[in-house]
């Protein structure tokens, strides 16, 4: 008798089992669905049953039969901000989920200045960071972390869990990611979810997919075979993308911010071409238009620490360089300037609030329609030669070039026709910058910030800094002199 009750009640587990919808981890309580768009929701159940979704913020019900394996996507409509809500989902179970909100969500990636924690990495401090997390209490603002997963097949899920925004959460949470929403949800006023997806020293090759590697050819051949071993968790091509991105695959969202190019300094010949094709690629798979996408350029670091000894010292203005074609290129991008917030000592600089609050004046400016409110860098937009000086024009401008603390800059270099660059004085006029040298009599290309660890001094009136440029193009094996 008790053998046929234990059999019994182990029967009508499994059924219970079989029968309880499973969704993706960031499907949870405590989460952000898209606003004022047809929500997607996905997952699996039992085999040919019917999921109901009963979205709390309506009395409609939403109806979708399972496939044979049991996968089933429905879309609902979603109305303006608001929450919090309950979600139930069933297929003869119901599960509930809580405390559900309904607002913006941005999905946050790139490498470890992404990552970099407001509690900052071993030895290496966030700016301020301590007092921004006693204040970072906000039941509105909710954050998703997903934890490292390198794949060599596409996965359908993730590792990870929505939380409010408290000191406890927000310490854990990204600080780039979580000035930059905080900003945002403060304006709006609305309900804000951060997603990060990112890993440190991760590459550009390691988020993109196999079609989209297509096209690098020296990538895509390392590409690892389905059984195949993984050389680098972070850096090998396609295995970031397949672990950690592919289940978000059309989640609604407002956009993306990214931070990442330091891995790929040394590969800035492709780079232009390389992040344009990711994001073409992503906005292709999530199929909701050309999505927002602005990102982080890397800040000033003395690449040379990490160089072998008897190595060649790359210069990474030629990646910054090639990260500023980008949003010329590539429709609804946008770049945030870093030049006054690098560490030349270290390539996790402590200052976070800078970017952050930069990719916010973005999405703020470009994408919500904020007016009066200055949030692109001003541009390079030729030079011309007069005598043995040389006069900069710029775009974006309209309150003309400002200097740190004077109107001087230290960061210009000037080259003749033998193509060596020299020191130069520069001197702002106006709306335009003087450059003289006395080594350059006859001048015929000028140089900005161009080395590893420049630091930026001209900028916006409204504080945003002027991009490393040149107005060459030469190869990148010219001398620089000191």
């Amino acid at each position: 008798m008790t053998r046929g009750l234990g059999a019994f009640a182990l029967m009508a587990m499994s059924l219970v089992s079989q029968a309880e919808v499973k969704m993706p981890a960031f499907f949870s309580d405590n989460m952000v669905i898209q606003r004022n768009t047809d929500a997607k929701m996905w997952g699996e159940a039992t085999p040919g049953s019917t999921v109901t979704v009963s979205p709390g913020w309506t009395g409609d019900t939403y109806k979708v039969k399972c496939g044979k394996d049991g996968k089933w996507r429905i879309s609902f409509p979603t109305p303006d901000a608001g929450g919090p809500y309950s979600v139930t989902v069933s297929d003869g179970t119901p599960v509930t989920l809580n405390n559900v909100m309904l607002g913006e969500v941005w999905l946050c990636s790139g490498q470890s200045n992404m990552e970099m924690p407001m509690k900052g990495f071993k030895n290496q401090p966030v700016d301020g960071a301590n007092m921004a997390i006693l204040e970072s209490r906000n039941p509105d603002l909710r954050l998703f972390t997903v934890k490292r997963n390198s794949s060599t097949i596409p996965v359908d899920d993730v590792t990870g869990s929505w939380s409010e925004a408290s000191p406890e959460s927000v310490r854990n949470f990204s600080a780039t990611a979580y000035f930059f929403g905080r900003r945002i949800e403060d304006y709006l006023d609305v309900p804000v979810g951060l997603i990060v997806v990112a890993w440190g020293g991760s590459a550009c090759e390691a988020w993109m997919n196999d079609e989209m590697l297509a096209a690098f050819p020296e990538a895509a051949a390392n590409i690892p075979a389905v059984d195949g071993e993984i050389k680098s968790k972070n850096r090998t091509p396609s295995v970031l993308f397949k672990g950690m991105l592919n289940p978000f695959i059309g989640l609604p969202m407002r956009g993306v911010i990214w931070y990442q190019g330091e891995d790929n300094w040394n590969r800035a010949h492709t780079y232009t071409d390389m992040f344009s094709t990711m994001i073409k690629g992503w906005r292709d798979l999530w199929g909701q238009g050309e999505f927002p996408f602005y990102y982080c350029q890397i800040a000033p670091y003395d690449y040379s620490i990490i160089t072998e000894p008897g190595k060649e010292i790359i210069n990474s203005a030629y990646l910054r360089e090639a990260q500023a074609r980008v949003e010329n290129l590539v429709p609804n991008t946008g770049m945030a300037v870093l030049m006054d917030a690098g560490w030349a000592g270290g390539i996790h600089p402590s200052n976070k609030r800078t970017p952050g609050e930069r990719l916010a004046l973005l999405a703020l400016g470009k994408t919500y329609g904020v007016k009066g409110i200055g949030y692109e860098s001003p541009v390079y937009k030729s030079m011309e030669v007069k005598g043995d000086t040389v006069i900069v024009s710029f775009d974006r401008a309209p309150e003309w070039i400002a200097g740190k603390h004077s109107f001087e800059s230290n960061q210009f270099q000037l080259a003749g026709a033998d193509r060596v660059f020299y020191p130069a004085k520069a001197w702002i006029s106006r709306s335009k910058v003087m450059v003289k040298s006395d080594k350059v009599p006859y001048p015929v290309a000028v140089r900005y910030a161009f080395e590893n660890a420049s630091e930026g001094d001209l900028f916006s009136t409204d504080g945003l800094p002027v991009s490393s440029f040149r107005s060459d193009d030469w190869p990148d094996d010219r001398p620089i002199k000191k």
